[in-house]
């Protein structure tokens, strides 16, 4: 048979291939395209009884003219003729074949010549054939409001609410993943539910767990092709398709914390290695039902998104069956374990020093910031599910190992969603020594987000969980955290002796690294009530320790530290050799809102001694490095700082 050039829109259910195809013919003849116009057949692939092929033919030979006493009385012979009729037609034609499950419905169809074109529609991708294939996408937000705006309009060309009602307009094309079915038959639902306000319905949908009992919920009709305006049966036949395999995958993708999903995730999830999850993903692709992140395609682990109303219909066919609600409950205790080892040796390479055994998975600290920066919103999610008892003992874990990650990118909203689930987790199940840590950590975390009154009364109730267990080593931690935030509360003597608490608690355990800390911690304390020579001694003492230990981003913070109480007693030269010593470390290990603050004091001291020119260039600099730490207020101040020495 000579080559047929055919085209194949594909997408999940709903997703408008439809629509797109027949818009397409119409805009291709009236542009002359096909002289010969367009043959349109529906092939119901989805629906209980597909139409086959062999009654497609019958449909294809009527519109073709060929009915009554002239219709073949064979099927052979009906193929026969309709492939005469094709070929004899000199007019190029465009065939349009909708709604298609399987190749088998629509191969047979296929003319003869290679002078017309084929247009397939299919929630199934035909990777197997010699097709040009289109994926469609949900649509754009902005395109989401507008079909919605265009719907009401056509209907009413008074009805005002989207012009009202702007946000919650936007929020409803989010709730319906911006699924063009999902649209239309929201916007059925506003249409029928005239004058109400589009956040009645917003609200309606927010209460819901699955949104597409909602929005079947009621009589919208059709669209524009005479099709029925729901959802949810769409995907119910989607998902009875799957062999048994993919659809249990399917289910437990739904689960997964986050939006995306990495293929190790999918693999933990499902129990499976990670080659049979990656072969299962794609077959599932395949089926439209998921789909690999854009960019990806290339990776050593590759990732993938679920629509969200699929991830909703999916989770509730999980909830609906006890055995499937306990498939469902180990794969997110699989899932949780595999985070919490993850960002164990993540958290292990954050902290490591020369001369320690090297940490497993990751290679250097680049790859642990790497792999926490993709899975951030998802490990923030799984530690949520602490709030379940089943999960409270890893997702406790899972918060502890993420601290030093939060810390360091600065994401302390994140940070204090997690050490507040890892809290609560911990006093429910009655483990206080972890309910201490938990508090501990949300005091560092509102401390970093200006609550401070709130980080102080974190720290003593951390305080007193770990007096009351006997635990020292935590004892001495919090006190030194609760030392940080009595200086930025103002309260620097009180500050002073509670770094000295801290500091002797971890020279009697012989813990350097923190002694070091404290040092370095108390100098600013003692620095804020003007006992400077004393500062500069602890912070001497903060640095040698932190270079005896190999801890050169612990030596950088020193530098810093040491520099600026150097400028306060006038020892100009010797900061600003500090100060370089400082951003030296900063820049090696990419902490760029250190490399900022630093920047900025030693912009400060140039300004100082009348060498404006070396200020502005350094307080651009800051601007820069505050800008690549996402610190956009920090930056302004500086760019504002340099715009003054112009």
């Amino acid at each position: 048979m000579p080559p047929v050039l055919i085209s194949a829109l594909t997408g999940m259910g709903g997703i408008g291939k439809t629509a797109l195809a027949l818009e397409a013919a119409h805009r291709a003849c009236a542009a002359g395209w096909f002289p010969g116009g367009a043959l349109f057949v529906d092939l119901r692939g989805y629906d209980d009884d597909p139409v086959t092929a062999d009654q497609a033919v019958l449909a294809l030979l009527d519109a073709l003219g060929v009915r009554g006493p002239d219709l073949p009385a064979t099927a052979t012979g009906q193929y026969d003729t309709y492939r005469a009729l094709l070929a004899a037609r000199r007019e190029r034609t465009l065939l349009i074949l909708d709604n298609v499950s399987d190749p088998g419905q629509f191969l047979p169809l296929l003319p003869g010549t290679d002078r017309h074109r084929v247009l397939v529609t299919s929630r199934e991708r035909p990777d197997a054939l010699p097709v040009r294939r289109i994926d469609l996408d949900p649509l754009a937000a902005a395109e989401s409001v507008a079909l919605v705006t265009r719907a009401l309009l056509d209907a009413d060309e008074r009805d005002d609410r989207p012009a009202r009602e702007p946000e919650a307009l936007r929020e409803l094309a989010d709730l319906c993943g911006h699924l063009p079915l999902a649209l239309q038959i929201a916007a059925a639902m506003l249409r029928r539910r005239h004058p109400r306000a589009i956040a009645s319905l917003v609200r309606d949908i927010r209460k819901t767990t699955d949104r597409t009992p909602l929005l079947d919920g009621g009589p919208v009709g059709t669209d524009q092709y005479g099709r029925s305006l729901v959802l949810r049966p769409v995907l119910e036949t989607s998902y009875r398709r799957l062999p048994a395999g993919q659809a249990r995958l399917l289910r437990l993708l739904a689960l997964a914390p986050g939006t995306e999903t990495a293929t190790w995730t999918v693999a933990a999830l499902t129990g499976l290695g990670w080659e049979a999850a990656l072969s299962l993903l794609e077959d599932l692709a395949a089926t439209c039902l998921v789909t690999r992140v854009r960019g990806t395609a290339g990776d050593a682990d590759p990732r993938w998104l679920v629509h969200d109303l699929v991830r909703a219909f999916a989770a509730g066919v999980v909830a609906a069956r006890p055995d499937l609600r306990e498939e469902g409950e180990e794969a997110r205790e699989r899932a949780l374990g595999f985070y919490v080892l993850c960002a164990h040796m993540a958290d292990a390479r954050l902290r490591w020093l020369p001369g320690e055994p090297e940490p497993e998975l990751f290679a250097d600290r680049a790859r642990a910031l790497a792999w926490l920066d993709r899975e951030r919103t998802a490990l923030v999610a799984a530690v949520r599910w602490a709030a379940e008892d089943r999960y409270a003992r890893l997702s406790v874990q899972l918060a502890e190992y993420l601290a030093e990650y939060l810390e360091w990118r600065r994401y302390f909203d994140d940070w204090i969603t997690v050490a507040s689930a890892a809290r609560d987790a911990a006093h429910r199940t009655g483990d206080r020594r972890a309910e201490g840590v938990g508090w501990d950590y949300l005091g560092l975390a509102l401390r970093h987000a200006g609550r401070t009154d709130e980080a102080i009364d974190a720290h003593l109730r951390a305080l007193g969980l770990s007096r009351a267990e006997g635990h020292r080593s935590g004892e001495a931690i919090q006190w030194g955290h609760l030392a940080n935030a009595l200086l930025v509360a103002g309260r620097p003597e009180e500050a002073i002796d509670a770094h000295l608490r801290a500091r002797t608690l971890h020279q009697t355990h012989g813990h350097v690294q923190a002694e070091a800390d404290e040092w370095n911690n108390l100098a600013l304390s003692l620095h804020a009530v003007g006992r400077t020579e004393e500062a500069i001694d602890a912070h001497v003492r903060a640095r040698d320790l932190y270079l005896a230990l190999g801890d050169r981003h612990g030596a950088g913070i020193a530098w810093n530290n040491l520099a600026r109480t150097w400028e306060a007693a006038g020892l100009t030269a010797q900061a600003i050799g500090a100060y370089g010593n400082a951003l030296e470390v900063q820049r090696e290990f990419g902490d760029w809102f250190g490399a900022g603050m630093t920047l900025g004091n030693l912009a400060g001291v140039h300004a100082a001694t009348g060498d404006p020119i070396r200020a502005r260039a350094t307080f651009l600099a800051a601007a820069d490095a505050y800008t690549r730490a996402d610190a956009p207020a920090e930056a302004a101040r500086c760019q504002s700082r340099a715009d003054t020495l112009t």
